[in-house]
């Protein structure tokens, strides 16, 4: 077992109802759904898709998806998000593209526990 199916099992024993879905690129396509969201949104939980890229934990995670009515209260659409940006190798599949990057990342420490903490406190902020 690998670095990237250790860190996948150890988020399921988070989020015991992730789906898992290999891409062609031999990325993995991560879909956690009812992530509770805070008051200033329109809905109160949203599904979250996070893509593991190839070359994972040398190569980083960046930008995830939520639903695509996601909006804050007011219905905007949220800061650093559009609709044009599919899941890669998904385009089927529409969802809300959040332009959102790590500031840092350290192989040897972080793993997708810390990228979904990231995605959480972007959420936590109805912006």
């Amino acid at each position: 077992m690998g670095p990237t199916d250790l860190h996948v099992e150890r988020l399921r024993e988070r989020e015991p109802d992730l789906r898992l879905q290999f891409l062609p690129d031999g990325s993995q396509l991560i879909s956690i759904p009812n992530v509770a969201l805070p008051v200033g949104w329109n809905k109160p939980a949203t599904e979250v898709h996070l893509v593991v890229p190839l070359g994972y934990p040398f190569a980083q995670p960046d930008c995830f998806w939520a639903d695509t009515d996601l909006r804050l209260s007011s219905g905007a659409l949220p800061q650093n998000a559009a609709l044009s940006t599919p899941i890669p190798h998904m385009p089927s599949q529409a969802a809300l593209w959040f332009s959102w990057h790590l500031q840092a990342w350290n192989a040897a420490r972080d793993d997708l526990l810390t990228w979904l903490t990231v995605i959480r406190q972007r959420l936590g902020q109805p912006v």
